[in-house]
């Protein structure tokens, strides 16, 4: 048997786990997937488990000058419920898995497991969201690209917690998000993909774009961005020079969902897409 515990509160969990390793479960959606064995055997968990999707410091939604904060344990269903959440958001958490899952699943998991296919990651990379980590003597602020380290890694130690997602509060004129998957939901991403435009004066005032599934991390290029904001202010917008430089940070793998070819094509049509229907 594996040994468990249960936290009363945030304190407590974090006094834990200074002198234990434990594996961390909040909603356990990735987690009981990685730790599978074979059917009618227990999950493979080689170290206790701390159970924190109860802890209600975890559960709390706020905004507050312009940011939201969102705790690491609310599930995606409870954030698309919630009235703090924009639209925009919801649009993405509503094509993450089943209703059954995104009952469970939550926001924190899908940051910690840091797969490049994670649903959330895209748009939380486009929104330049931050990580809040603690653990029993301070509280830090990490921007998520630095955070997430490659596939399935992060700077998390044993020591410390995710306890919180903060994310800025913007208004796009222009959003597209698609996830190209064997189903529309129920599947884990062969390409996922975010952009969003903001105009000011009829004039491009802000752009992001962030690709999943198609390298070892989130492809997202400030510089890019801010190339496609200042040659689009002076008529000087060349778009096969800029679906030139995301074809070289995009980085596909074969793999049993997708081919490389197959993901490196269907990416270049979605910029396409966005370039010549938003941005045109």
């Amino acid at each position: 048997m594996v040994a468990a515990y249960r936290p009363k509160n945030l304190k407590d969990a974090l006094e834990a786990i200074i002198y234990t390793e434990y594996i961390v479960l909040a909603g356990g959606t990735d987690l009981m997937v990685k730790k599978k064995q074979g059917a009618g055997l227990l999950p493979a968990f080689d170290k206790p488990v701390l159970f924190i999707a109860d802890l209600e410091e975890l559960k709390q939604i706020n905004e507050k000058e312009g940011y939201l904060t969102i705790g690491a344990a609310c599930s995606f269903s409870s954030l698309i419920d919630n009235p703090l959440i924009p639209a925009l958001y919801k649009q993405v958490f509503l094509q993450i898995a089943s209703p059954a899952v995104r009952n469970i699943a939550t926001i924190g998991g899908n940051i910690c497991n840091s797969s490049p296919a994670g649903d959330s990651l895209p748009l939380l990379y486009a929104l330049d969201a931050s990580i809040i980590i603690e653990n029993s003597c301070r509280r830090i602020e990490i921007p998520i690209a630095d955070f997430i380290t490659g596939p399935g890694r992060n700077m998390l130690t044993s020591s410390e917690l995710v306890t919180a997602i903060k994310l800025p509060v913007l208004h796009f004129d222009y959003v597209v998000y698609k996830k190209v998957s064997a189903r529309k939901s129920t599947a884990l991403s062969k390409v996922s993909f975010v952009a969003m435009a903001k105009l000011k004066d009829s004039r491009l005032e802000d752009v992001r774009i962030a690709f999943g599934s198609v390298a070892p991390t989130i492809v997202r290029s400030r510089d890019v961005e801010e190339a496609i904001i200042y040659n689009s202010s002076n008529g000087s917008l060349d778009k096969t020079e800029i679906i030139s430089y995301y074809t070289t940070l995009i980085k596909p793998i074969d793999d049993q969902r997708s081919t490389a070819f197959y993901r490196r094509q269907v990416c270049k049509r979605l910029l396409v897409d966005f370039l010549g229907n938003w941005l045109c």
